[in-house]
């Protein structure tokens, strides 16, 4: 059969979709990923068929895989450091933007896409819906490989804010000021999808609820109590961990072994970057760090080593400690490695999963531009030495029954059945 993956053109989601996908071309099935011109030759180096789109006009320039999106967050770094209510209307309004513009550009090529292809199924893994998939008339599944307060539930935080679960002061503030600002694009947007051949959005929705089949990336020892349960169309994926690879040697010296990840975006924040390695190199431990796309400007310590891009899947099994900005797939992929974390959030859904961090004794939550150097070094010496046994007992649990193993059987069975 033909599955078709749609990834959102980052690399989280597609590393997500990858290890699915591996699963999938190991069973002999055929998988394609349409991916933006940018990615263009990496799935195909890891094995996978491409089919190439743009959510913009083409460039001057050459893109590097993803640019669009690095660039966006560095030139919007600053908003990063106001609270989350303020950053809704400066990044999170933004964003949503540029992504519904994205899905109004690319509506006719994923129409062509879809119609040479004649896939069994489409895989989508995006936050935003794009009207082609629906209008195709194939069976589609929808991946939610953020944090799951993306499934709203009115006993939980709202998405995006960061809030404790057991507080909800704040909450109808944060809910009334998002809908304040995005109610207006998405009724737009969701006239568009009506217009395209798509059903309406649910309310304040900026993407479809899938009637075939949908997953979420999360452990279930993470995972949020709510006052309903999910649809019965709904599958958690606990974790969701590509093949780790070969080629990582660990580095030499004495010390635990620390890896650090702001992501590929928020490494982007070459000044946020080279503050927190000047703290780190006060300290006596080894450092992985992964220095993403302006590795150049980005100073290592000698107690340090690092590359642009690093195998993540490789290093996680040999790391005390990870240091990481809150993206889901780290977060997921720590636990199931059964790796304590240092968060310190930048923007989406990091701030939730931090807070989820915290609340679930897997770490702590940092503040990312005002830490104290002495809160940072006492949160790695404790953090490796006073390993919650849940966390190991997590680790256990998700190593034996792969979530990718679990995808990849449901979406056969889907593809099947229709």
């Amino acid at each position: 059969m033909t599955v078709v993956f749609f990834p959102e053109g980052a690399f989280g989601p597609t590393n997500n979709c990858v290890g699915i996908g591996r699963v999938l071309l190991e069973r002999g099935e055929r998988v394609v990923f349409v991916v933006e011109e940018s990615f263009a030759g990496t799935l195909e180096a890891q094995g996978f068929e491409e089919a190439l789109m743009r959510l913009k006009p083409p460039p001057k320039v050459e893109e590097a895989p993803g640019q669009f999106w690095k660039d966006f967050v560095r030139d919007t770094a600053p908003e990063f450091r106001k609270p989350t209510i303020e950053q809704l209307e400066t990044f999170i309004l933004p964003v949503w933007q540029e992504l519904v513009d994205g899905a109004r550009y690319v509506d006719g090529r994923l129409r062509q896409i879809f119609d040479e292809l004649e896939p069994d199924v489409i895989v989508q893994d995006n936050v935003v819906g794009f009207p082609a998939v629906l209008a195709s008339g194939r069976p589609w599944v929808r991946i939610v490989s953020c944090n799951p307060l993306e499934l709203k539930d009115p006993a939980l935080p709202p998405t995006f804010s960061g809030y404790p679960t057991g507080d909800p002061a704040g909450w109808d503030d944060f809910r009334a000021r998002y809908r304040e600002l995005h109610e207006p694009l998405q009724g737009e947007f969701s006239a568009f999808c009506e217009e395209r051949g798509a059903p309406p959005l649910p309310e304040l929705e900026f993407i479809h609820e899938s009637p075939f089949l949908n997953l979420y990336l999360y452990p279930g020892e993470m995972d949020y109590r709510r006052s309903h349960a999910v649809g019965p169309t709904w599958h958690r994926l606990d974790s969701c961990v590509r093949s780790p690879g070969s080629g990582f040697v660990e580095p030499g010296g004495d010390g635990s072994l620390v890896y650090v990840s702001l992501g590929s975006l928020g490494s982007a924040d070459v000044e946020l970057m080279n503050r927190l390695l000047g703290a780190l190199a006060e300290t006596p431990q080894r450092y992985i760090v992964s220095m993403g796309p302006q590795h150049e400007l980005i100073e290592l310590a000698p107690n340090m080593c690092g590359a642009e891009f690093l195998p993540q899947p490789a290093i996680l099994p040999h790391a005390d400690l990870v240091i990481t900005h809150g993206g889901n797939n780290t977060v997921t992929e720590s636990i199931h490695f059964g790796k304590p974390m240092i968060v310190l959030p930048l923007f989406w859904d990091q701030y939730d999963n931090a807070q989820r961090v915290a609340e679930c004794g897997f770490g702590v939550r940092l503040s990312t531009y005002e830490f104290e150097n002495e809160q940072l070094h006492e949160a790695i010496e404790r953090l490796p030495a006073a390993q919650s046994p849940r966390l190991g007992e997590a680790s256990k649990r998700l190593r034996a029954s792969p979530g990718t193993v679990k995808a990849a059987t449901l979406i056969q069975e889907l593809a099947r059945k229709s």
